[in-house]
């Protein structure tokens, strides 16, 4: 047993001692290609073994010729794992170098194309994060540009959409102004209609840039759906008697919920302006709120013929119209942007869909507890 201890306290201190010279090998050579680091730590695993075989022999006087034989099996290990090291190591450094070339397309091109020839598992790693990382890039870029055409398409239509009643307000005025209108009257509620829309449309961008930066304050309370449906559907009656079109609401449960009133009107009225005036005459506009697994289902359905399906995603873009649009006349498009922007403010979601004959628009809300 004392022989035994003595033994691998000899085997300790020379393998010790050759570990301290790689470790400060390691520390010299950290900033040099990584074949280096791997040959050094090939090399450390040999000489410890050959330092406490020496150390061991030396203690216990072995014969000269045996003392050869074992070292001649370290060198020749030695030689072995030497070789090994450097072919790993430079297969590391090769593959690191091609990461490094798709990773530089990448911060050039934007798109990563992850190397063909297999790699380390940590490399495979760092490779998928790049690649999911371009992923996102390319889904924000395509936001990005999505939200710039909107910004663009809206600045053009609220530029003529502002142009075409302050033409005729001036027009008006002017008439009026040289006493040559003929229905002085006529021409005076003609300028106040007017000007009622362009109020409306100053107050949809006013909200619309409370939303986009975040400070619409909402004064939530407790309340039924009943009871907001019914009043919206109280102050969209006479805009569908006029398109002759009939409102029902004979679906809606009494599901209290906490919502800001005065918000959430404003988005069961723009969802049904904009059902009235694309549902034709004699057609129907259907009011409809009850629980779901998600939450409170308030849904909105109109015969509009429905909505091309490569539009679907864009309903609720800022500024979008499509070929029909689904905003009043003379809107800029904003009516479904506040209604998404109001809904999300109750930490809630906005979607529509097709149906035969039309489609149904969906606001989701939590329940209130």
């Amino acid at each position: 047993m004392r022989d035994t201890l003595l033994i691998a306290l000899y085997a300790l201190a020379g393998a010790a001692a050759t570990g301290l010279a790689g470790a400060a090998a390691l520390r010299l050579l950290r900033r040099r290609p990584l074949t280096a680091s791997i040959a050094v730590v090939a090399a450390v695993g040999v000489v410890a073994m050959l330092a406490g075989t020496l150390a061991v022999a030396w203690a216990m006087f072995l014969s000269s010729h045996d003392l050869s034989v074992v070292t001649t099996v370290v060198a020749m290990a030695a030689v072995v794992s030497l070789v090994t090291a450097l072919i790993l190591g430079r297969w590391v450094a090769a593959r690191s170098r091609e990461l490094a070339l798709a990773a530089r397309s990448f911060g050039e091109q934007g798109d990563f194309a992850a190397p063909a020839v297999p790699a380390t598992a940590e490399l495979a790693e760092v490779s998928r994060e790049l690649a999911a990382t371009s992923a996102k890039l390319a889904e924000s870029r395509e936001r990005e540009r999505a939200l710039e055409t909107s910004r663009r398409e809206l600045v053009a239509w609220i530029s003529h959409d502002l142009r075409t009643p302050l033409a005729g307000l001036r027009a008006m005025s002017e008439a009026l102004e040289d006493g040559v209108a003929t229905d002085p009257d006529r021409y005076l509620k003609q300028i106040r209609t007017e000007v009622e829309r362009l109020n409306d449309m100053v107050g949809d961008l006013f909200e619309l840039s409370r939303i986009h930066a975040g400070t619409l304050a909402l004064s939530t309370s407790r309340m039924s759906l009943y009871d907001l449906v019914g009043d919206a559907l109280a102050g969209a009656d006479p805009l569908a008697r006029e398109h002759g079109v009939r409102l029902v609401g004979d679906r809606v449960e009494p599901v209290p919920v906490e919502v800001d009133g005065r918000e959430m009107s404003r988005v069961l009225g723009n969802l049904l302006v904009n059902a009235i005036r694309r549902t034709p005459p004699d057609g129907t506009v259907a009011v409809a709120a009850e629980r779901g697994p998600e939450g409170v289902v308030l849904s909105v359905t109109d015969g509009c013929g429905g909505i091309p399906e490569e539009d679907l995603p864009r309903v609720f873009d800022t500024g979008w119209r499509g070929s029909h649009a689904r905003t009043p006349p003379a809107g800029a498009g904003l009516g479904l942007a506040i209604v998404r922007g109001i809904v999300e403010a109750h930490q809630g979601r906005a979607t529509v869909h097709n149906i035969p004959g039309g489609c149904r628009f969906e606001v989701t809300l939590p329940t209130a507890p």
